[in-house]
């Protein structure tokens, strides 16, 4: 794909340099640093060995998982207020959060994760544009890492996670069609999606706007294309990482 310079250099199709660093923090199930670029994100997996209370009310068979997430307040160039600090819930925390459970959810067998509930917490250390697409990508690293212990320790008899998932922006940044938004990208962006996907090509969730303008049907073919190549090679990083790590358990 041919097009002018980004202004970080990269092609209109090329994503940022894609790190995972597993036990980042050791007192979790499973846990991953992961990094798009200068934004990174701890990814961390907890086992608790019981399930919500709504749960056992309605008697709904096996388990549950879901999602926190925030940005620290030294992740952003000016500090950013704690939550605690202002007395009430952040609405795109909440936003993020609920996106990183439905993604997880979305490849994840209930039944199979037992009467377990597998909490995910993703914390912003850097943020530079799509905190949310790398959170998610790293929470399915670290969810695969912590149902590998339930498997090894016998808790629960094989993977309840059908496929891996992973999630990457798409944009239109002075009128092209761009891969992986960084932040100065992303806060002039004239159009801006997230777009969730299994490693098998399936579609978990299309997020897009146009950010004081529209978008045209070839434009949203263009994002989605962009976006099923950059999913495909997250898939690949993962894959290659999970290989790395599991012949250690």
């Amino acid at each position: 794909m041919s097009s002018a310079p980004r202004p970080d250099g990269r092609r209109a199709d090329q994503l940022r340099n894609v790190t995972f660093e597993a036990n980042i923090a050791p007192h979790a199930t499973g846990s991953v640093l992961v990094s798009f670029g200068l934004t990174r994100v701890i990814c961390a997996a907890t086992i608790e060995n019981n399930v919500p209370t709504w749960m056992k009310q309605q008697r709904v068979p096996g388990g549950w998982l879901t999602a926190e997430y925030s940005m620290l307040p030294y992740s952003t160039l000016e500090r950013k207020q704690r939550e605690i600090a202002k007395g009430k819930p952040d609405g795109r925390n909440i936003e993020i959060q609920r996106l990183i459970g439905r993604s997880l959810r979305a490849v994840l067998d209930l039944n199979k994760l037992g009467a377990n509930t597998l909490w995910i917490d993703c914390d912003v250390l850097q943020a530079d544009g799509g905190t949310r697409t790398a959170s998610i990508t790293g929470a399915y690293l670290a969810a695969r890492l912590a149902v590998q212990k339930l498997i090894d320790e016998k808790r629960i008899p094989e993977n309840p996670l059908a496929d891996s998932v992973a999630a990457i922006s798409a944009g239109i940044y002075k009128g092209q069609p761009v891969l992986d938004l960084n932040y100065i990208e992303d806060k002039d962006a004239e159009v801006d999606a997230n777009i969730v996907m299994t490693g098998k090509g399936q579609f978990v969730e299309v997020q897009g706007s146009g950010e004081e303008t529209t978008f045209s049907p070839e434009q949203l073919q263009s994002l989605l294309a962009l976006a099923a190549k950059g999913s495909k090679e997250l898939a690949s990083l993962q894959t290659a990482f999970l290989t790395k790590q599991l012949l250690k358990f």
